[in-house]
């Protein structure tokens, strides 16, 4: 059964009123074409298809039948030159209206000859939301923990451990050898479990050389490969490159919890591990809502941290800590306060948030001088993103 998805099919249409053509990216099994499908009034070609690829031989022809109509090509780097019909129809047919499909960032996948600049829109699809949770009926936090935000196996009731080894599988054979160049398939794949293994871990590109034996410059060009088509998340450090600071080293998230559970071997959750799932959770909420990469950590070398940091207005640096409880507005670990204080003392300018799984609505705290708002994630997008509406004003 195909399921409405509400926000995504919003982001659709925006992007749709800036342009004729749309790139939607995503994993997969994502449920990038799950979603197309849901939509209404479109004609779906999966480009798989021998019987498809040969409509599609002759641009011209094919999209001067579909003047006038929304139409999704799915998996359309199987195509020979799919840049070629995409860049035809954003210039020639603008009544055309397409959802392109792909695992990848456009300009990575050696297909594509021509990245379309300024002729598409893109629309970055993510593992499942938390408020899409209950389109699916299951509101259970630890569920979606546990088995993670792909659709079909969010959808499971008991742990899809085969279905995960053949998403592993099927990456290796659909996306990375379709797509990529990479010759030695034992140590990619060493190193992407090792990788979603360590998630949320800092990265040091001659540990994992050393592990997988190959040199550094290939486990850098197998990271680009990961974060490319979203399978890892590199968050990099904010820094103004003062002494005390960490500038070098990133972090690593793997994209979905339910396939970071997996490559564990982890199939019960412990207690211990929600604050680190919620993490993942949150930073999954951030990347969808606010379609950016544009996220880092901050770390000083006496062992201050702060899990995410985005930029804001006027030079503002907006702070966010994951705690998965809050027990209540009185009993507020010091640490967080003290982690907050040591950023401020070198960014001044920005909120603080705490974001909380059991949070029911805002409150703010003050600790000496610092500020902190205690906030659900729901809450937390919106703030941020209406400063975003607000910027463009």
């Amino acid at each position: 059964m195909i399921i409405s998805r509400p926000f995504w099919e919003q982001l659709l249409n925006n992007a749709w009123e800036k342009r004729t053509v749309i790139w939607l990216m995503g994993v997969r099994r994502v449920g990038k074409t799950s979603l197309c499908q849901s939509l209404s009034n479109i004609e779906y070609f999966d480009c798989e298809l021998p019987s498809i690829r040969l409509q599609l031989q002759d641009p011209e022809a094919f999209l001067e039948s579909k003047r006038g109509k929304k139409i999704v090509l799915d998996e359309i780097h199987r195509l020979d030159n799919p840049s070629e019909l995409l860049k035809i129809a954003a210039d020639h047919y603008r009544d055309v209206h397409i959802i392109a499909t792909g695992s990848s960032t456009l300009g990575v996948s050696k297909k594509f000859r021509d990245t379309l600049t300024g002729r598409k829109s893109e629309l970055w699809l993510t593992p499942l939301l938390i408020e899409e949770m209950a389109l699916f009926k299951n509101n259970d936090i630890r569920h979606r923990f546990l088995f993670g935000g792909l659709p079909s196996f969010f959808a499971e009731t008991t742990i899809p451990q085969k279905f995960f080894q053949e998403w592993i599988d099927a990456y290796w054979a659909k996306d990375i050898q379709d797509i990529f160049s990479i010759g030695k398939r034992n140590a990619f794949q060493k190193f992407a479990e090792l990788l979603l293994a360590n998630s949320s871990g800092l990265f040091e590109a001659t540990h994992y050389a050393l592990l997988c034996e190959v040199n550094r410059s290939t486990i850098d060009n197998y990271l680009d490969v990961l974060e490319e088509t979203f399978v890892v998340h590199v968050i990099r450090p904010y820094s103004s490159h003062k002494p005390s600071e960490i500038v070098k080293a990133p972090k690593v998230y793997g994209f979905d919890t339910g396939i970071i559970n997996h490559v564990k071997g982890r199939t019960i959750l412990r207690e211990d591990d929600l604050g680190f799932m919620w993490e993942h959770c949150v930073l999954n909420q951030l990347h969808a809502h606010l379609q950016t990469r544009s996220i880092n950590y901050w770390r000083d070398k006496s062992g201050s941290e702060i899990d995410f940091v985005i930029g804001g207005n006027d030079n503002a640096v907006h702070a966010i800590e994951c705690k998965f409880s809050i027990l209540s507005d009185t009993q507020t670990p010091k640490s967080i306060a003290k982690n907050f204080g040591a950023f401020r003392n070198h960014y001044a300018n920005g909120e603080n948030y705490v974001v909380a799984f059991n949070i029911d609505s805002p409150f703010t705290r003050k600790f000496g001088d610092l500020s902190i708002t205690f906030v659900d994630v729901k809450n937390l997008v919106q703030l941020l993103k209406g400063e975003k509406l607000r910027s463009r004003r």
